[in-house]
């Protein structure tokens, strides 16, 4: 038990430290969050399963809690070039942009150039100033601390993110982009995003959240996010994940529908060695609808873990969820999704579906699809599925000509497409895709075995 207090005790030490110095300026609603927060953390400590905790049976989070990371994670120094930036944002766009590197907001690199008069569009840092009303109306509100340990260590350690608030009938053409960059000065350092994104009624627009690494260095990142949606609102959120291999991310995104609004998501693993992502989405007025996609690509030891919680807290909402993985070699992937339905909640339509492509012997899926249904009157499904290529569709295309390796790329990509086939905008499309291509070309490891 020593061993166990004192890795959490690190952190502990660490927000007295901060609570000295950099959060004395913050409002005081935002500091009985923090202390709230950390308190919570001290009790619930990191999640293991020794401690019963079935939601981490199959995730070791043991390499966090026992590595010396820095809890502080201050970076000074790191620095990201145009050239760098336009590999790693649309198209190369430098519009609409909210950029940080190693955990640290950058001016010079951020830009809101397209998006129109009254939108709030910020480093969260700078918003308390500002915005404050709505921080402390909606901050915490979806993402609680209570039995969370990981979202109760953001809370109380978040400086930097970014606040979005999109007014009351208001479209926004264009994508907003948020880039998380890591380079070799964010090595052994903790850090903690905090996004906050308000959609006003009846208003639209485009997310895309991203993490980038443009060095191979151990690090931790823990990321919370919560949206709002408010009546009529349409929400389309993307998050990319392609962090270095050694690399640790814990990410906690929580969505609030309100009646006839919609959230469209759709998840993109391809970094990371050890990676947990909890997606959960509260419908919770009548009308509201979510599609939420996922899909992970892992080579080598990465492990990737998707905990997905739909919550039909109201009648005639709707869900769809597709999540697919493809794993080679020694990978591992895991898949949880709950979907809830709720005493009253009727006409409630809800589909979920988790498919693994598997390339090696050694690659392991774990996949658990869960209802909670207290409604009759309701039309839910679901389905799982782990397997190896068809050797039938190999055969077919072998025997019209085309090589062994194409015939295995050809199958992988057909795959792969469904899981980002909700995606209505081009422009995002292809830059998952070439995203996705290049992690393709790695997957070809167990592939490039096989003679033409």
């Amino acid at each position: 038990m020593t061993k166990l207090f004192l890795r959490e005790d690190r952190y502990l030490a660490a927000f007295h430290s901060l609570e000295r110095s950099d959060f004395q300026t913050d409002p005081p609603w935002l500091k009985v969050l923090r202390k709230n927060a950390i308190s919570r953390f001290g009790a619930l400590g990191f999640p293991t399963d020794r401690r019963g905790n079935e939601e981490w049976k199959y995730t070791n989070i043991g390499p966090i809690a026992n590595m010396s990371f820095d809890p502080i994670g201050k970076v000074v120094g790191g620095t990201i070039s145009p050239s760098q930036l336009s590999l790693m944002s649309l198209r190369g766009s430098h519009e609409n942009l909210i950029v940080f590197v190693d955990g640290n907001y950058s001016e010079s690199l951020s830009s809101g150039r397209t998006l129109p008069s009254g939108v709030i569009s910020m480093d969260i840092a700078d918003a308390f100033g500002h915005e404050s009303d709505l921080l402390s109306q909606h901050m915490g509100s979806l993402a609680s601390v209570d039995d969370r340990a990981f979202t109760a260590l953001n809370t109380a350690f978040f400086r930097h993110g970014a606040f979005i608030h999109v007014p009351k009938g208001l479209t926004i053409d264009e994508p907003i982009q948020l880039l998380f960059i890591f380079t070799d000065k964010a090595e052994n350092m903790v850090f903690h995003p905090r996004i906050l994104i308000v959609a006003g009624v009846a208003s639209k627009a485009t997310f895309i959240e991203s993490y980038f690494s443009v060095s191979d260095v151990p690090y931790f990142t823990n990321q919370v996010t919560e949206v709002v949606a408010e009546a009529g609102s349409n929400v389309n959120y993307y998050k990319i994940q392609r962090q270095s291999e050694k690399a640790f991310h814990v990410s906690s995104t929580h969505s609030l529908l309100a009646a006839d609004s919609t959230f469209n998501s759709t998840n993109i693993d391809l970094g990371g060695a050890l990676v947990r992502n909890n997606l959960d989405v509260l419908l919770d007025e009548e009308g509201g609808f979510c599609r939420l996609n996922g899909l992970y690509l892992v080579t080598g030891t990465q492990h990737v873990d998707n905990q997905v919680i739909i919550d039909h807290a109201k009648p005639y909402t709707s869900s769809q969820e597709l999540y697919k993985g493809v794993l080679a070699q020694k990978a591992r992937s895991v898949f949880h999704g709950s979907i809830k339905v709720r005493p009253g909640a009727k006409k409630v339509t809800a589909n979920q579906v988790d498919k693994n492509l598997l390339l090696s012997n050694e690659a392991e899926a774990f996949t658990q699809p869960s209802f909670w249904i207290y409604c009759d009157d309701v039309k839910c499904g679901h389905g799982a599925a782990c397997g190896q290529l068809d050797e039938n569709a190999l055969f077919y295309m072998r025997s019209r000509g085309i090589g062994e390796r194409e015939a295995h790329r050809f199958l992988i990509e057909a795959f792969v497409d469904e899981a980002i086939d909700g995606i209505d905008s081009m422009p995002i499309r292809e830059h998952i895709d070439t995203l996705i291509q290049e992690k393709l070309r790695k997957l070809t490891g167990i592939l490039e075995q096989i003679d033409d």
